[in-house]
């Protein structure tokens, strides 16, 4: 692994964890030659399908271009870059389950909306209305009170019984005087 400052490629690892489920090695490294220290990942490398654009063009499957897409859905949110790399994780493996040699960018981008909708409504908003190129306001509507029918009510049914109140007489012993 060549450093990133200095391009030598002599290096060492300081530390190794794993991410995402074991899918993900995260390793820190220390450069032998100018002793700064970088951060490198490891993944299986997964045959992806071919996404075919709408316009017809083939292009390979870019990891990139989905985070991206789903990093602008979420900014300013509070969704953590695990949560992002997790949803990107899922998706992937779904896209090798399919066993296609070439799925449409809609397919992509129906997969990306169904795990943003799970993650973070505002984000799945965001996201469909860029995706879904909505042409007036009643098409974004018609999509936000969709959203609002599949979203599960909350739903806390809390079940109060009045408690049996025992009676407790309290014996009090007076202290009686006598009067002599």
């Amino acid at each position: 692994m060549k450093c990133p400052w200095c391009q030598a490629l002599e290096n060492r690892v300081m530390d190794s964890r794993y991410r995402e489920g074991g899918a993900v090695i995260r390793r820190r490294r220390k450069c032998m030659a100018c002793n700064r220290r970088f951060t490198t990942y490891e993944r299986v490398g997964e045959i992806f399908p071919w996404i075919v654009k709408k316009d017809g063009r083939r292009e390979n499957y870019s990891r990139e271009k989905v985070i991206s897409g789903i990093w602008k859905a979420c900014e300013k949110l509070p969704v953590s870059r695990e949560q992002m790399d997790e949803v990107v994780s899922k998706i992937e493996i779904h896209l090798c389950e399919l066993g296609e040699k070439e799925v449409t960018v809609s397919v992509v981008g129906d997969l990306v909306m169904m795990h943003l909708r799970d993650l973070h409504q505002v984000a799945y908003v965001r996201f469909a209305s860029v995706y879904r190129t909505f042409n007036d306001l009643d098409d974004f509507m018609d999509e936000l009170k969709g959203l609002l029918k599949k979203k599960k009510p909350v739903a806390v049914k809390v079940k109060t019984k009045p408690k049996a109140v025992k009676k407790v007489k309290v014996k009090t012993k007076a202290k009686s005087k006598k009067k002599t």
